[in-house]
C-alpha cells in the first residue's frame, strides 16, 4: 500500500465552496470517528495561517481549501463540535490551536494517536510515518512535507499526499483501539487526553510569557522587567503578526532587562536592535514600557522562582528509580516518559510523598506503588535473565 493510495477509498475530493463543505460535512455527521489533519504556514507570521483541512470518513476523503474565495468553514466548525462524532488526530496539538483559534473551542470528543501509542508502547512521540508502517500497512513518502500550501493550484501530488495523512490515519486508530481495549488501557488514553482538550493550553497568555524564558535570577527589578518586556514583545508580534524572534529575539529581550535603557541611543547598542527601531515608533514603545517598569513599587514586582528546599536527592536513589522506571516501562510497554521525568524522579528520591504525576492514576499503579516499596525497602531490584525484576524483602 502506497503513501499516496489506499484501495478502499476513492480520490481525495477538493472542496472550494460553502456548499460543497455543509454537504461533506453533513454525510459526516452520521460517522462514529473522522479522521483530520491540517496543513498551515508559520513561519513568517505569529498567527498560524490555515492553508488546507483534511478530513476523512469511512468511505470518502476531502481535502478543504481554507483559502479559497468565499469559503465559510462553519461546518466544519460545527462537525468538530459534534460530541457524537469522534475526532481523531496525530500529534494534534498544533491543529487543536488553529482549531480553538478559528472556531473558539477544542473539538470534542478528541483522540490523539501519538498520544494513545505511547500508552500502548510505541515509544515516545513516535512518528506518523512509525505507525502507519507499524498499524497502518503503509509506507510514507515524505517528499511534500516541506510544501508551500498557501500556493494555488494545489497540484495532483499536494492533494494525494494531504488526502493520506487522514485515510491511513483510520487503520492506525482503529487497530490502536483495539489494542488498547485488549490490554485494557482505554482509562489511561482518557487520562491522558484530558490534558489535550483544556481551552486554555492553546491560548498565549502575554502576562505569562516571560516564564517560557526560564531566567536565573533572584533580581525582583530584572525580573519584572522582563516580565513587561516579554508581555509588550508578545502583544506587538500579534498586533503585527510575525514571529517573536522577528521582533526581538529571546537573548536581545534578556539584554535589554538587565540593561533597561532609557533612550532610544542606548536601545540601540542592544545587540540585534537596529538604529531605525529604536527610533521609530516600535522603538518609543518599548523604552515607554521600560519607564513604566522602572517606576513599579517593591511591592508589585514579582518573586524570583522558588528554589526546590529541603535536602538534595541521594544520587544513589535516583538511579535505583531510575533503573526501576526503564523496567517498569519495558515490563508494561509505556514510554518511560509518559510514567514519570527526570524532575519527578528527583522530587520522588527526596521527598517523602510529593504531589506529581507519577503518584496519581494509572501511573501509580504501574510505576508510583513500585516505587514507593523501594524507597521504603520493602522490594529490592534484582535480574533475572535479561530482565530487572523486583524482589521482596522480609521485614
Amino acid at each position: 500500500m502506497s503513501r499516496s493510495s489506499r484501495p478502499d477509498f476513492p480520490a481525495p475530493h477538493l472542496i472550494t465552496t460553502t456548499a460543497d463543505l455543509a454537504a461533506f460535512c453533513r454525510r459526516l455527521h452520521g460517522e462514529r470517528f473522522v479522521t483530520i489533519d491540517t496543513e498551515f504556514m508559520r513561519e513568517r507570521t505569529y498567527w498560524p495561517e490555515l492553508c488546507i483541512v483534511q478530513v476523512a470518513g469511512t468511505h470518502e476523503v476531502a481535502i478543504i481549501d481554507a483559502e479559497a474565495e468565499g469559503i465559510d468553514l462553519a461546518p466544519l466548525g460545527a462537525l468538530l463540535a459534534d460530541p457524537a462524532v469522534l475526532k481523531v488526530v496525530h500529534a494534534g496539538r498544533q491543529d487543536i490551536e488553529i482549531f480553538v483559534l478559528k472556531f473558539g473551542a477544542v473539538p470534542t470528543p478528541l483522540f490523539d494517536t501519538q498520544i494513545a501509542a505511547m500508552v500502548a508502547g510505541f515509544g515516545d512521540q513516535v512518528g506518523y510515518e512509525a505507525l502507519v508502517a507499524a498499524l497502518g500497512d503503509g509506507q510514507i513518502d515524505k517528499s511534500h512535507r516541506f510544501s508551500d500550501w498557501s500556493v494555488r493550484p494545489l497540484s495532483p501530488a499536494q492533494i494525494a499526499y494531504a488526502a493520506a495523512d487522514v485515510t491511513h490515519l483510520r487503520t492506525v486508530y482503529e487497530r490502536l483501539a483495539a489494542r488498547l481495549a485488549r490490554e485494557g488501557r482505554e482509562a489511561w488514553v482518557a487520562e491522558e487526553m484530558a490534558a489535550l482538550v483544556d481551552p486554555a493550553a492553546y491560548r498565549a497568555d502575554p502576562e505569562t510569557a516571560w516564564e517560557r524564558l526560564r531566567p536565573r535570577s533572584g533580581n525582583r527589578r530584572f525580573l519584572a522587567m522582563l516580565r513587561a518586556l516579554a508581555a509588550w514583545r508578545e502583544r506587538e508580534a500579534q498586533r503585527i503578526n510575525i514571529p517573536r524572534p522577528r521582533l526581538l529575539k529571546d537573548e536581545t529581550l534578556m539584554e535589554i532587562a538587565a540593561s533597561a535603557p532609557e533612550t532610544a541611543e542606548a536601545l540601540a547598542r542592544a545587540r540585534g536592535v537596529s538604529k531605525g527601531f529604536a527610533e521609530g515608533k516600535t522603538g518609543q514603545s518599548l523604552l515607554e514600557v521600560i519607564a513604566a517598569t522602572r517606576a513599579l513599587p517593591e511591592s508589585a514586582l514579582p518573586e524570583p522562582p522558588r528554589v526546590r528546599e529541603g535536602p538534595r536527592p541521594s544520587p544513589g536513589l535516583v538511579a535505583l528509580l531510575k533503573v526501576l522506571l526503564a523496567a517498569r516501562s519495558e515490563e508494561h510497554r509505556v514510554a518511560p516518559r509518559l510514567l514519570a521525568s527526570s524532575e519527578e524522579i528527583e522530587r520522588l528520591a527526596a521527598e517523602d510523598a510529593p504531589d506529581i504525576p507519577a503518584l496519581h492514576g494509572w501511573r501509580r499503579e504501574v510505576f508510583g506503588e513500585a516505587a514507593l516499596a523501594l524507597k521504603a525497602g520493602r522490594v529490592a531490584l534484582g535480574a533475572a535473565g535479561k530482565r530487572i525484576t523486583l524482589v521482596p524483602i522480609a521485614l
